[in-house]
């Protein structure tokens, strides 16, 4: 006795294999990663170079006084509103988890209702989209 769940689909010989979607998908993807890291090096540069710290600093994996964590969080912001890169990329460019830039976009998102914060805030997000306007093709 047969029953419709132990009834195997009969497969052709000469039948095309599908290619996995998940290996096109990582090749792409790996692109895309390098890409971003390249974005943020960039980034890092240039707010580096507007607030007159390190980039060394910046890119530290470990933790990192308030005065090297906020610019951080700042370029991570812009990175996220003006690039438009993903947290998860953003997250790969600055060695860091995407929860750690949620963090910070809503951090310095907070801090914008201070009108002093948000000009130097708008006075980034300007050079980096001038910096960025035709690599990001906007």
């Amino acid at each position: 006795m047969t029953t419709a769940t132990s009834r195997k689909p009969k497969v052709e010989a000469n039948a095309p294999v599908k290619e996995a979607p998940r290996r096109v998908a990582a090749v792409s993807g790996g692109r895309r990663e390098e890409n971003a890291i390249e974005l943020c090096e960039g980034l890092i540069d240039i707010v580096a170079a507007l607030f007159n710290v390190p980039s060394k600093e910046l890119r530290r994996t470990g933790r990192t006084g308030l005065d090297i964590a906020r610019v951080r969080q700042i370029a991570m912001y812009v990175g996220h509103v003006v690039m438009r890169l993903s947290m998860y990329d953003i997250g790969k460019g600055f060695a860091r988890d995407r929860t750690t830039v949620m963090y910070a976009c809503h951090t310095i998102e907070d801090l914008r209702d201070v009108e002093e914060f948000d000009g130097v805030v708008a006075m980034v997000e300007r050079v980096v989209l001038a910096a960025f306007r035709d690599r990001l093709g906007l």
